[in-house]
């Protein structure tokens, strides 16, 4: 058997460049192609309890797999210092995720910090979080107290077979759907539900999510099956488009489409014809969105990625713990998003997207989805 090798952190990421000026942030940042930044999702953790098979396959993550130590992780106080210069720059949207972000020691704290940081406009942030819902039930009262708006919970399957085969750890059904109500129960919402959707393997749950969810307060939203790292095994053949989840839905339960509700959404909408609720597809790979594409995200160890399909991040965490100014950050973030170019789901070819193509991508456990 051919030894697998998995690069899952990036260790060639350049330091970012402070520029010779220093540059105060404007409130407007525009990349090479005309596009804002205006989202910065913060992995807090490499950690998860899932095993989720297009994410952290058992095979790869297994027993003896070596996690980031907790001191090359940031600091709540240097995330903290971060997000306050990407706000200055724009950013509207922070999202925490992982890992399993719920993992991450005391994250009510960091929460509460977030939430103190004001913006240009004096509108307040939009603070979310990506969990998979197995911490959620014992500490969705916990967040919404410390200032966390909404959440968003992983949920591959509503058979509970089939769900335990996806997260590959035994975890029942029940207890994340205990956890959505515990989150809906404390305020936390509008509260989104996220089915990633493997052609082969879990496409028969899509007709009974979309039951189960219709006429609920949550949003159910379905994703295809996405390249993201090498770690999945990721085969085209394995996608099932959003068309014909649409399709498969709209056959049972009619569906119209409905406007999205900022530029930049990576959700196409639709809603109940009967009015009894909406849901959402994510396209990336049949239905590119990148010309809207703005989000930026910070890794783990502080490394910045332009893209989720990034070969690798550029480190900010290294300028961090020099001590540059704050001055000296903001011109450094500025300078990389205005060269930004990536439009990765556009020019993605089967040949392009296999593992062997190239360099790898950076996983999603280790920059979050």
């Amino acid at each position: 058997m051919a030894e697998k090798i998995i690069l899952i952190n990036d260790l060639r990421a350049p330091s970012l460049t402070v520029p010779a000026r220093p540059e105060a942030p404007t409130g407007l940042l525009m990349d090479a192609l005309g596009r804002p930044l205006h989202d910065l999702r913060i992995s807090v953790t490499d950690r998860c309890n899932f095993r989720c098979v297009y994410c952290m396959p058992k095979e790869v993550f297994d027993k003896d797999y070596a996690y980031l130590p907790h001191s090359a992780l940031l600091s709540f106080e240097e995330i903290e210092r971060v997000a306050r210069i990407f706000v200055a720059h724009g950013v509207e949207k922070l999202r925490l995720t992982g890992g399993e972000p719920l993992l991450r020691k005391d994250l009510e704290r960091l929460i509460a910090m977030l939430r103190a940081i004001p913006t240009p406009s004096g509108r307040p942030l939009d603070l979310t979080l990506t969990t998979n819902g197995s911490l959620l039930a014992r500490k969705a009262r916990a967040l919404k107290d410390a200032g966390l708006d909404r959440v968003t919970v992983s949920l591959d399957a509503l058979d509970d077979a089939m769900f335990k085969r996806m997260n590959d750890v035994d975890f029942s059904v029940s207890d994340v759907l205990d956890g959505i109500d515990a989150a809906h129960a404390a305020g936390l919402g509008p509260i989104k539900i996220n089915m990633v959707v493997k052609g082969g393997t879990n496409d028969g749950e899509i007709l009974p999510m979309a039951r189960h969810f219709k006429d609920s307060p949550y949003i159910l939203r379905f994703i295809e099956y996405m390249d993201v790292g090498a770690s999945n095994g990721w085969n085209m053949d394995e996608v099932l488009p959003s068309a014909e989840v649409v399709r498969r839905i709209s056959a049972e339960m009619p569906l119209v489409p409905i406007d999205p509700n900022y530029t930049g959404e990576t959700a196409a909408r639709w809603r109940y014809a009967d009015g009894a609720g909406e849901i959402g597809v994510i396209s990336s790979v049949t239905q590119a969105f990148c010309r809207d594409c703005t989000r930026l995200r910070l890794s783990t160890e502080g490394k910045l990625y332009t893209c989720l399909f990034a070969t690798r991040g550029h480190d900010l965490r290294a300028l961090l713990r020099e001590g540059r100014s704050d001055l000296e950050l903001s011109g450094a973030i500025a300078q990389l998003w205005r060269v930004r170019a990536d439009r990765y789901s556009e020019t993605r070819t089967a040949a392009t997207a296999r593992p062997d193509a190239g360099e790898r991508k950076v996983e999603m456990s280790y920059i979050g989805g």
